[in-house]
């Protein structure tokens, strides 16, 4: 999908300047008061006189209903019968908020995502957007409507669905933004916004009110889950920011920005932003049979990318024999994908499912030689072992017992001094926060 913003698409053209809003399935309830609650907060934009496009989830636990129905009428749901069935749930939430808005006097028109001009492509149940043509969206923003969109979804060449994968909703709602050339995409989800940490780990969790683009992708990566990691891509890729806000207040909220536009870092500033967690991580060692075995290489990564396995955290060893493998982690479910894979190479493989991954993520942290040092020292006063550590400048990542991951996380919270109590934590990623203006 072009993203740039010199890249030539299509002149919608809107009279009103336009606001992309997207409500997520905690957000747009399961009860008449939630959704209406939710109406009036659209019905509020519109009234102020935005153009205002809206991109919603599945209501409540929506989703995870449809896969046990799906699992009860098969063991092995075919993936593309899958995707039509999971369809239903953003369908069903866009047509009721168009419903409640119009009993409200706003008049509103939903759009599933073949409507609104989703071209997808890729497997099932974990599609990427190709384009996007918004002209529907388009024209009912030109007749005063809100146009309410079903996220996670588009349809591919020969018409299927695909969907996007868990939290593709955001994705859809940055898109859209992208593609009508909003200047922000706002995420209205069931907490206040970016914490330095999981608030139900870690009690004195604080709100970030802003973060850099890239440092909010790798948080997102490691496993902060307020944002679709591919969202917070995309929008950096095309210089969208982010607004994530509650929809149960009024508070400002959290800015993702594309750019630090106005703002100085300082060698001195704090390099670790926050701490992330991951407690659905597997680690995956595997070494070569012998010595003078074929190497595990670039051809068995590329095999586990075909089979859609996401690697992390990736580290390469030789022992005092010279026998060398890999150590990594994927996702808990995607272990048996994973071994269907590294079956086929002369090797030993050890699977650890009961592992999590614990990251701290900022920015230049390999320019300080101290945060590696600080996160070790901190997990080993706490008795927590690490399996394995991966680094970057961006993210230090370790695996620990599953169930030790609280643990680390308070504790490397506790160490980095990232708490509601620190010094200048009200400030945000680096104390000079004046260039930035959130949205309405």
């Amino acid at each position: 999908m072009e993203t740039a913003r010199s890249a030539a698409r299509r002149p919608y053209g809107t009279a009103e300047p336009i606001r992309v809003l997207k409500f997520g399935g905690t957000s747009m309830g399961t009860t008449p008061e939630r959704l209406a609650q939710t109406a009036q907060r659209v019905a509020e934009v519109r009234r102020e006189g935005y153009a205002t496009v809206v991109v919603v989830s599945a209501r409540g636990d929506s989703t995870d209903r449809l896969v046990e129905e799906a699992l009860t009428a098969a063991a092995a749901p075919p993936p593309r019968e899958l995707d039509q069935l999971l369809a239903t749930g953003e369908a069903r939430s866009a047509a009721l908020l168009a419903m409640a808005l119009d009993g409200m006097g706003i008049s509103a028109l939903s759009l599933l995502g073949r409507q609104a001009g989703f071209e997808v492509s890729g497997a099932h149940t974990d599609g990427r957007i190709a384009r996007i043509d918004a002209t529907e969206v388009a024209r009912a923003l030109a007749r005063g409507q809100v146009a309410v969109v079903a996220g996670f979804q588009g349809v591919n060449g020969a018409g299927d669905v695909i969907t996007l994968g868990r939290g593709g909703s955001d994705t859809s709602a940055v898109a859209l933004a992208v593609e009508l050339d909003a200047a922000s995409c706002e995420i209205y989800t069931d907490v206040d916004g970016i914490h330095s940490a999981d608030p139900r780990l870690v009690p004195d969790a604080r709100l970030i009110p802003a973060v850099r683009n890239s440092v909010m992708a790798e948080m997102a990566y490691a496993g902060a889950r307020v944002l679709h990691t591919r969202a917070v891509e995309l929008a950096g890729r095309a210089g969208v920011d982010i607004h994530v806000r509650s929809a149960f207040n009024r508070r400002p909220g959290t800015v993702v920005v594309s750019d630090w536009k106005g703002t100085q870092m300082l060698e001195t500033d704090d390099r670790v932003i926050a701490v992330a967690h991951d407690p659905d991580s597997a680690r995956i060692t595997m070494g070569a049979a012998s010595p003078d075995a074929p190497p595990f290489g670039a051809e068995g990564f590329s095999m586990l990318a075909d089979a859609a396995v996401t690697v992390d955290a990736v580290t390469r060893f030789t022992d005092g024999s010279g026998r060398h493998g890999w150590d990594f982690t994927v996702a808990r479910k995607d272990v048996e994908a994973a071994m269907n894979v590294l079956t086929a190479f002369p090797c030993e493989v050890v699977v650890d499912a009961r592992v999590a991954k614990v990251s701290v993520v900022g920015a230049g942290l390999m320019s300080d030689p101290r945060c590696a040092g600080r996160m070790l020292t901190a997990l080993l006063a706490s008795g927590i072992e690490p399996l394995s550590i991966a680094t970057s400048q961006a993210r230090i990542s370790a695996t620990v017992r599953d169930a030790d991951c609280a643990r680390a996380v308070s504790a490397l919270h506790k160490e980095f001094l990232l708490g509601a109590a620190a010094p200048g934590a009200e400030s945000g990623e680096s104390g000079r926060l004046d260039a930035l203006t959130p949205a309405p």
